[in-house]
């Protein structure tokens, strides 16, 4: 196991005759996977506090133990590929098909999976899943251009199709009111759904260029989104319609992929485009960057993170075959 103790945090004191406040330290840390080449990805944590996790290349899921910091293992019918999971308030495990075209359901207890396919052969590729905390999981299919809703409870599934051909739907996030928002990432576009008539609205980023595979919603309603060719950090207000965006500060050209928002309502993320990757920090009230830490992984991709609330830490998977959490500071 590697421990890297970095520094995170923000000068808690400003203006003239201010004195600067030393940030606390934050830990990040990094655990091997023990089945190599097998892309660990999108980890979430269980109400028990495990950490469940996918092996996409691998055909698994698996679960993390912080506290034995020992890794079980449970294969998955062959051909699935998992994209994504997340765990609901029972502790029962929901992960995306990637290759096969179904959402699946593991109950950690018994061990019984239950798969639910999709009711359209066009769509084929589940990718990112997300509960609304009412019975329903929603989820983006970004080869079949389709956003879809899983009723926990039947199975039943519903989609929605996006209007602009080869939009690519990626990250999705709920905001207060239970609508998903969605980036578009094969065009410079976000959506939103209606939860009841799943009718599906799109919104025109200002730039042309912009691609956005994550976004995080904050709890005013701000959609904050991460431009991925651009990077930059962007904040769509949907009740004023404006946008403001913010240059990622980096001597390289920055890329930023997996993003997480804290209690705090701070925006996380990690710029893959630089080498060593690394963790950055977004004051979204002071709208100011906090400093860089570098990852202890060299090369590949964090695609995707959990900010865990019970510890104050973001959870993430590397291409380099770890499993990191990295520890916020005040």
């Amino acid at each position: 196991m590697k421990h890297v103790f970095l520094l995170l945090g923000l000068l808690l004191a400003s203006g003239t005759g201010a004195e600067e406040v030393a940030p606390e330290p934050a830990a990040i840390r990094e655990w091997p996977v023990p089945w190599a080449g097998t892309r660990p990805r999108d980890p979430y944590v269980d109400p028990a506090g495990r950490v469940w996790f996918c092996g996409q290349a691998g055909n698994y899921l698996a679960m993390f133990d912080p506290d034995t910091e020992q890794f079980r293992r449970i294969e998955l019918e062959p051909g699935t590929h998992p994209h994504n999971l997340v765990v609901d308030e029972a502790g029962l495990v929901w992960y995306a098909g990637n290759r096969n075209a179904r959402i699946g359901r593991l109950d950690p207890q018994s061990g019984e999976i239950v798969t639910f396919p999709m009711p359209d052969p066009a769509v084929r590729d589940p990718h990112t899943l997300e509960p609304d905390g009412r019975g329903g999981l929603w989820f983006t299919a970004q080869g079949s251009n389709r956003v879809g809703r899983l009723d926990m409870a039947s199975g039943e599934i519903a989609l929605a199709r996006v209007p602009t051909p080869d939009a690519r739907p990626y990250g999705i996030k709920l905001d207060g009111q239970g609508r998903p928002w969605v980036a578009l990432f094969g065009t410079n576009k976000l959506a939103w759904i209606d939860p009841r008539t799943l009718a599906l609205t799109e919104v025109t980023l200002p730039r042309e260029q912009t691609r956005v595979r994550r976004l995080e919603i904050a709890a005013n309603g701000d959609v904050w989104y991460l431009d991925f060719a651009g990077g930059m950090i962007g904040r769509y207000r949907p009740a004023q319609g404006g946008f403001d965006e913010w240059p990622i500060p980096t001597a390289e050209r920055a890329q930023p992929y997996g993003s997480g928002m804290d209690a705090r309502g701070r925006l996380w993320l990690v710029d893959v485009g630089s080498r060593p990757m690394r963790l950055l920090g977004f004051d979204t009230v002071g709208e100011r960057f906090l400093p860089a830490v570098a990852l202890p992984s060299e090369g590949g991709a964090v695609r995707h993170m959990y900010y865990h609330a019970g510890s104050d830490s973001l959870w993430f998977g590397t291409d380099a075959n770890t499993l990191g959490q990295a520890r916020l500071a005040p």
